[in-house]
């Protein structure tokens, strides 16, 4: 590829999101946060008064939206207006659910997720960034730890914002959801061949970044 292009996938709860942040920054390079654009999707469409039906209506917009993602937080942007709040709701991620199940906007995205690699480079973080939307990255990270280890984080997290939650709920939740995501027949979620392999299990954010980027540094990707 021209551009240098960092892919980190994983599962939910590995710290995807915060790592890809940290390398961003590091780098000076764009971010891409594939698990949000599904729920754009449906966001735009409500917007635009799209019927929810309307696959190729939500295709169309799935290849033209204007999407930003900050890097200093989970700041998201459409059409040049702040939607993290609106994007996170249980409304949005069912509507992200009905939309990721057609075809024509899975084709739409992939489009749109391959023209986030500018220069001066691009870190993207998903579930088949490394797989299937930039199989020939210059650097492959698939990001994991154990699922008690994920529902831990996820539980500290709802705490934090005021939320209950039960722990044994929050590991079963993840285990299921796991299952789903790796036996699933449409890019699957599985290391890429060559994917550098990290257990963050019991490392800090730092540590695992730390890491990273001195791979990153011996494939000359940064000094």
């Amino acid at each position: 590829m021209s551009v240098p292009v960092l892919t980190v996938d994983g599962p939910s709860g590995s710290g995807k999101g915060t790592l890809s942040r940290i390398l961003a920054h590091h780098a000076g390079w764009h971010l891409l946060d594939s698990g949000a654009l599904y729920r754009l999707v449906a966001l735009a469409g409500r917007k635009r008064g799209l019927d929810q039906d309307d696959i190729q209506g939500h295709a169309k917009l799935a290849a033209a939206m204007d999407v930003s993602f900050g890097l200093e937080a989970e700041h998201v942007s459409l059409e040049g207006q702040d939607v993290t709040d609106a994007i996170r709701t249980e409304e949005a991620g069912q509507d992200a659910s009905r939309v990721a199940a057609w075809p024509p906007v899975r084709e739409a995205l992939l489009g749109r997720q391959r023209a986030f690699a500018e220069p001066p480079g691009l870190v993207a973080d998903g579930r088949d960034m490394g797989t299937v939307v930039f199989p020939v990255a210059a650097l492959k990270i698939f990001l994991t730890a154990s699922a008690e280890e994920r529902a831990l984080r996820r539980y500290n997290q709802l705490k934090e914002k005021g939320s209950s939650a039960s722990l044994s709920a929050l590991s079963r939740e993840i285990t299921e959801r796991d299952a789903r995501d790796s036996s699933r027949a449409v890019a699957p979620l599985v290391p890429a061949r060559d994917a550098e392999v990290i257990d963050s299990t019991g490392l800090s954010i730092g540590e695992v970044a730390a890491r990273v980027i001195e791979l990153g540094r011996r494939r000359a990707l940064w000094r």
